[in-house]
């Protein structure tokens, strides 16, 4: 029976339900597999799982819930400033006060199916674990059923604590789900009351402060031009890009594109890592392909040329004119071939979703149609530093920054320029940068 011919289709899940998904997540079932075992759509299954999963922390022993991924290699000492001069990562509070501290985190789990149920190395995994129980999935939905239907369930005082945690951090341009997920003990409610609380005037900032609550114009529309002259696309297509990637599954994609201030003034080249959402962004005189080519040419000394072809191996971008001379933008600085370059279809930016939804961060610093001319590459390294270091509903809200650390190395970062902000210093406004002019 097909999900649209179920009449239970659009029914909360039951207990028998989560029952059936935790047996077969422990099959490795995928989640469309499961949708068709339950009669239900795959959405349903991943929110379910994300929403529901149980966190366990390994054994304290021999490590002192230490969950930094440098702990096996870590030799620092006194970092508290105590003269125990014994090794940090002993004595249980190095994760709170190292600047050097990373979560080690298995990249399994920010890609479906999200849990560990399945996983046959979990018995000696150290790492920090996350499983999917249906009894405990059923007694938090039959909580929440129950607690919906009460009213606002909080005092006034909680409500003012809630109003002094949240407003500032809206203030310095985060958006509620960032602040959920760094706060999430301390607020105590789902990030759904939140916005209920806002749109009932319950806390200090209104639905205008908030990131998302924009107003959108009609765009105007275009009208009829000359044909151009598409023929550096040949062999360079959306359809050879999925083609290449079938050649090679496991490369990782940049998309590439360009971020106008006002017309003929500084723009900005952004490339965006597909697999892990981290972006920069590099300062151009203007929007031409021999600044565009100059800058990859600037990245590539930076890095080095054998890291570029590692990392920058695919690069996708739009049919822009900066875009449009791919053989010179292929060429390494030692002559060589450092990259493969792709360009989506006409008026598709969709398939180059990634960079167009990052953006929205670089305009929530740097608001369209603001000159760019009084910036200096620093003032761009620092506002990625921030854009970097915020949490991503997409990555389970695992930080960018973290995830490149691990695959371009915290050398590669430094060289970049770009830095780790702590989530509550994260500022998203045009003050970011403006005061540092």
């Amino acid at each position: 029976m097909s999900n649209k011919h179920n009449k239970h289709y659009q029914k909360h899940l039951t207990i028998l339900n989560r029952e059936d998904i935790e047996r077969l997540l422990k099959l490795d079932f995928k989640f469309y597999q499961i949708a068709d075992n339950i009669q239900k759509h795959p959405t349903t299954i991943s929110k379910e799982i994300l929403n529901n999963r149980i966190e366990h922390k390994p054994s304290n022993f021999n490590n002192k819930s230490n969950y930094c991924r440098h702990k096996n290699n870590c030799k620092l000492t006194n970092i508290c400033n105590s003269n125990c001069h014994t090794e940090c990562k002993r004595c249980g509070k190095c994760n709170s006060i190292c600047s050097h501290f990373e979560l080690d985190i298995c990249v399994k789990l920010l890609k479906p199916p999200y849990v560990c149920n399945s996983c046959k190395s979990y018995s000696q995994c150290r790492r920090i674990k996350y499983i999917y129980v249906a009894s405990e999935a059923q007694k938090k939905y039959e909580t929440t059923l129950v607690s919906s239907r009460e009213g606002i369930n909080i005092s006034e005082d909680n409500l003012q604590k809630l109003d002094n945690l949240i407003s500032p951090l809206i203030k310095q341009g985060q958006s509620i789900k960032l602040i959920y997920a760094n706060h999430k003990d301390e607020i105590g409610c789902s990030i759904r009351c939140l916005y209920n609380y806002i749109e009932l005037g319950l806390l200090s900032i209104k639905n205008i402060d908030l990131p998302r609550k924009v107003r959108y114009k009609v765009r105007r529309q275009k009208q009829n031009k000359a044909k151009k002259d598409y023929s550096y696309r040949i062999g360079r297509t959306y359809e050879d890009f999925q083609k290449f990637l079938l050649d090679n599954p496991n490369i990782n994609v940049v998309e590439m594109d360009t971020v106008e201030g006002i017309k003929g003034g500084n723009v900005l080249l952004t490339m965006i890592f597909r697999n892990f959402n981290f972006m920069i962004a590099r300062l151009l005189p203007n929007k031409t392909s021999e600044s565009v080519k100059k800058e990859l040419d600037n990245i590539e000394k930076t890095i080095g040329t054998e890291l570029f072809k590692r990392v920058f191996k695919c690069i996708l971008t739009d049919n822009g004119g900066e875009f449009q001379r791919p053989d010179e933008l292929e060429t390494s600085i030692d002559a060589s071939k450092r990259c493969w370059i792709f360009y989506c279809d006409a008026n598709r930016s969709d398939q180059k979703a990634k960079i167009e939804k990052n953006h929205e961060y670089v305009r929530y610093v740097i608001p369209k149609g603001t000159s760019m001319d009084d910036y200096i590459q620093s003032d761009i390294d620092l506002m990625m530093s921030h854009i970097n270091s915020t949490a991503r509903e997409v990555l389970n809200f695992a930080i960018p920054y973290d995830m490149a650390s691990i695959y371009l190395g915290v050398d590669t970062m430094k060289k970049l320029n770009i830095s780790k902000i702590h989530p509550d210093n994260i500022i998203l406004k045009p003050y970011l940068i403006n005061n540092k002019k």
